[in-house]
């Protein structure tokens, strides 16, 4: 059980993480703690959990890293991953641990339920949920092979990083800066190499995944959209285009129309709330798709330097 924190920002929410990893009807083998660069935040961990491992991260800053120092720390077979602001249902390892029903599983991904300040905001429908890292609407509700998991909530076979290397380092969140797409890089290279593999979704494996004020403002998700729009970029020129979009695709000709068609519908019907909604998606798509098609001309390599 590996859990990369980085602020004391989030120290309660590092307590409830790992109070709920000790309640799981599963245990793990063993909580490995990774402190991402920050002296004051490791003192106050290692003081404070003593049934928990705390290491730094002495690799490059950021998620990749962080997570990469927990799999070089683990021993068990299987690597599961938690966010450091995410709470996890008591049993969410069993179930997610569950699904590796078969050899040629080799990734499986919970679902991700958002934890709001107050309430949901009108500019973020449940079809935009994936812009705070968590579940949105359209994904599938039964067990079922993905592309990728969410990273706040997943798990790996630790001999994966022996045969296709780690996160990227250069790829993923680094502090607030709101970068993503380690986890679909590293599960499209799986893929590639070996095209057995399966990576199964089990919406079943839940965890609460808490959403900060500043993600609820709009300028969060304009930022958030023109990062994943950077983020594919990247990994399109590393693992290609297709692979990098593949389930992009689908959600952009199947689960935005349907949302936006929702949306004006209540718009229409007198609801302002609709038109907050309808705004949302469609800054969402042109801002995604806007940077995505300018970063593929401009952007480097995830790795290169």
């Amino acid at each position: 059980m590996v859990i990369a924190a980085h602020t004391l920002d989030r120290w309660d929410d590092i307590v409830a993480g790992i109070e709920g990893v000790r309640a799981q009807t599963r245990p793990p083998l063993e909580t490995i703690l990774v402190i991402d660069h920050n002296p004051e935040l490791r003192e106050r961990a290692t003081a404070h959990f003593p049934d928990v491992r705390v290491v730094d991260n002495p690799r490059g800053r950021g998620c990749s890293g962080a997570r990469n120092t927990g799999v070089a720390h683990a021993r068990g077979d299987v690597v599961a991953f938690l966010d450091d602001d995410a709470f996890p249902e008591p049993d969410w390892l069993e179930e997610l641990i569950g699904a590796f029903d078969a050899p040629e599983v080799v990734v499986v991904g919970g679902r991700a339920v958002p934890v709001w300040p107050r309430e949901r905001p009108q500019h973020l429908p449940p079809e935009l949920d994936w812009l705070v890292g968590c579940t949105y609407l359209g994904q599938p509700t039964v067990r079922t092979d993905v592309r990728n998991p969410f990273g706040c909530n997943m798990a790996m076979r630790r001999a994966l990083f022996a045969e296709v290397g780690g996160f990227d380092e250069d790829a993923g969140r680094k502090g607030q800066v709101p970068l993503g797409g380690e986890e679909t890089q590293f599960c499209i290279r799986v893929a590639q190499q070996r095209p057995e593999a399966r990576v199964v979704l089990e919406p079943q494996a839940v965890v609460h995944h808490r959403v900060s004020q500043d993600r609820t403002e709009f300028a969060y998700l304009v930022s958030r959209s023109k990062a994943e729009g950077i983020s594919k970029a990247a990994i399109a020129r590393t693992v290609g285009g297709s692979d990098a979009t593949s389930e992009e695709g689908a959600y952009l000709r199947r689960v935005l129309p349907r949302a936006l068609r929702r949306e004006l519908a209540r718009a229409l019907k007198g609801d302002r709330a609709g038109w907050r909604g309808a705004c949302g998606i469609v800054t969402c798509a042109l801002t995604t798709a806007a940077w995505y098609a300018r970063s593929r001309v401009r952007a480097p390599r995830l790795g290169d330097r």
